[in-house]
């Protein structure tokens, strides 16, 4: 929300015609081709999925611009304060509701699809199989035929504790730089959100090499079984999210130092906010469900 207004437009301001949500969608629809090509082995997937994501984020500085542009020409009032805050609010739900469908995936598969295979009417198509999580070694949950090879789990030390520190850290940063604009302290709030947008950023960094030293030390890759698949699904949707969540504060951050919003009207910085503590709140549940449990 604009520092240029204060809330006294008398109408509902509604933009015009829009290309972006189609040109949005057309860069997401070669992520999500180049994604899924990838995990079987297509030599053409990586730069598909590098096109998708430079076509989005192309799309998404035109779009950010152009509804900089409306609001601080005052075009906001409080009517799309509102509905601004409404909107946030439903957009986290949808994603609660995201994350919450693939918690349930990996409780179904440890409480329910594996005590399932493990029972007596499928000891005789596996006698070898043991109903166990995690699954460690081909011939256990993994592969009940033996066609996934051997893994070794990841545990909570040292990298994803390292992890939890960074965005502990920058929620409180974040926090931080909230109360500084809440005081009209603004080279305080910048200050702190650049550290925040570093500690996201150092986040991102620590899971990739999380993810190297899954597949070459451990051997845990996607199609490592129920186990492997859940883990990088959960984590990788998580680490997407990051890194969607420090665009928009480094968003925040540029338009800070431009002299956007002021203590009274600042809603973007909040919207922001609000999904950065979403992130953190759905990496605690992942670390205590995925790495410790």
């Amino acid at each position: 929300m604009s520092a240029a207004t204060q809330g006294t437009t008398p109408y509902y301001f509604v933009p015009g015609l829009s290309r972006h949500p189609f040109m949005s969608a057309f860069g997401l629809f070669f992520v999500i081709l180049g994604a899924g090509q990838w995990v079987n082995g297509s030599a053409w997937a990586p730069y598909s999925v590098a096109f998708g994501l430079i076509w989005w984020l192309v799309v998404l500085y035109q779009w950010f611009r152009d509804a900089i542009v409306e609001s601080e020409g005052g075009l906001y009032g409080r009517k799309i304060d509102i509905s601004y805050r409404w909107s946030m609010t439903w957009f986290i739900f949808s994603e609660v509701m995201f994350f919450g469908a693939f918690f349930t995936a990996l409780w179904w598969a440890r409480a329910h699809s594996v005590p399932t295979l493990g029972n007596s009417e499928h000891a005789l198509l596996w006698p070898d199989f043991q109903a166990v999580w995690p699954s460690v070694m081909a011939g256990m949950t993994a592969s009940p035929a033996g066609i996934v090879e051997p893994f070794q789990t990841m545990g909570p030390f040292w990298l994803p504790t390292i992890n939890t520190a960074l965005l502990l850290t920058s929620g409180v940063t974040l926090t931080i730089a909230h109360h500084a604009i809440q005081d009209g302290n603004r080279s305080k709030t910048i200050a702190f959100m650049w550290l925040t947008v570093l500690l996201g950023f150092v986040f991102l960094c620590v899971q990739g090499y999380e993810y190297y030293h899954a597949y070459t030390d451990l051997n845990l890759r996607l199609d490592s079984g129920v186990y492997g698949s859940t883990f990088f699904m959960l984590t990788g949707f998580h680490g997407f999210h990051v890194f969607v969540g420090m665009i928009m504060l480094l968003v925040i951050t540029l338009r800070l130092q431009k002299g956007h919003f002021t203590k009274e009207r600042h809603f973007g910085f909040e919207g922001a906010a609000w999904y950065w503590h979403f992130v953190d709140v759905v990496w605690l549940g992942l670390y205590v469900v995925v790495y410790w449990m």
